[in-house]
């Protein structure tokens, strides 16, 4: 790999590790689309200051956005409260307005200036190793890496030293503000860094994947773990994974780098989604038969326990009878029994067309009937 390559990942891995260190308290707060809604409207914060310095300096721009982004949350969360829209209707109206002014002023009065709505929204990742940062002569990186690792920084600062405050207010604002924290400082805390986040990634990967990283890894960290500290590290490292991954897709599909690592994000989430040991559609349903196979089981031994010693109880108990009484479906039934047989609640007669109860198995009956 040629060294422009690798500076590319090691920028595309630590922009995945900031989204996602911000997204997993955004997707636990259920906030994912305010990402959204950050990543477009702060476009109108950077064209306007753009104008007033006529510069495109990190610190201004950034500063410039993290206002943005902040106002955007405060006028989302000013229409909620007014209870005449719900808070998908106000992201929907509020960032498309911010975003669509920004887009406007950009090709009405600086058509001619490096400041384009395809770098914003799309991002360029292969021409960030261009962009150096030179002290005293000396070449020290990508100025995208290093403004990259800032961010990382302030990121992994603001969580450790709020960790029990961020708890506090993702699972119980309430608690929160009776032990005197509170939860609107550190909301807005919360949200400034994601504007940062965003804006200091858009150049480099653009808006668009800047919301899937900030958004996919940590929703499939959370599909993998309950713990909010584990999944601080599962999301940026399924981030730089899908990263890593994303870079060599593109390079073998001759295709777009932020495109390919976005499409990767996506094809992490659907596996997890599907395959993820506890909370996967896969575990889930195994579970749900699991579940069906084990009822069914346990009606089966109230229902040869209630007639246990009675006249019917040969009928009653017989294997050919049992599946038209309750109505199952030959297969399903025969996966009963089996099930039984396997549990050692029920055994097979001298004539094996008869079902008896075990020990156990009348144990446990009595158990389900309340006995």
């Amino acid at each position: 790999m040629t060294p422009e390559q690798i500076e590319i990942i090691l920028i595309a891995v630590v922009v995945a590790g900031n989204c996602a260190l911000v997204g997993t308290f955004l997707v636990l707060r259920k906030m994912a689309m305010v990402s959204d809604a950050i990543a477009h409207s702060i476009l109108f914060g950077i064209v306007v200051m753009f104008f007033y310095t006529r510069s495109l300096a990190s610190l201004p721009i950034i500063a410039a956005a993290t206002l943005t982004g902040v106002f955007t949350v405060v006028m989302v969360e000013g229409l909620v409260k007014t209870r005449l829209v719900k808070e998908d209707a106000a992201i929907g109206i509020v960032f498309p307005a911010l975003f669509s002014i920004g887009v406007i002023l950009i090709n009405r009065y600086a058509a001619t200036v490096h400041l384009d709505t395809d770098v914003v929204l799309l991002g360029e990742l292969a021409f960030t190793p261009f962009d150096r940062l030179m002290i005293a002569g000396h070449d020290m990186g990508p100025r995208a890496l290093w403004l990259a690792g800032m961010v990382g920084i302030a990121n992994l600062t603001f969580i450790a030293l709020f960790f029990k405050e961020l708890k506090l207010v993702i699972f119980d604002a309430g608690l929160a503000a009776s032990l005197g924290f509170s939860p609107l400082v550190v909301h807005y805390g919360l949200m400034s860094l994601v504007s940062v986040t965003a804006v200091s990634s858009f150049e480099a990967v653009g808006s668009i994947l800047v919301v899937a990283l900030m958004i996919a890894p940590p929703a499939s960290a959370y599909l993998l773990t309950d713990r909010l500290g584990l999944m601080l590290i599962l999301g940026p490292a399924i981030g730089g994974i899908s990263a890593v991954a994303g870079y060599f897709m593109a390079f073998i599909l001759d295709a777009s780098i932020a495109g390919s690592m976005a499409s990767v994000t996506g094809i992490f989430f659907t596996a997890v989604l599907f395959f993820a040991p506890q909370r996967g559609l896969v575990s889930l349903m195994r579970r749900r038969r699991r579940q069906r196979l084990q009822f069914a089981g346990e009606m089966l031994l109230v229902h040869l326990s209630r007639h246990l010693g009675q006249p019917e109880e040969m009928e009653e108990s017989s294997i050919e009878h049992i599946g038209r009484h309750l109505r199952w479906e030959e297969n399903f039934g025969k996966r009963v029994i089996s099930h039984l047989l396997h549990q050692s609640l029920v055994r097979l007669n001298a004539q094996k067309d008869r079902l008896l109860l075990t020990e156990r198995g009348k144990t446990l009956a009595e158990e389900r009937l309340g006995n």
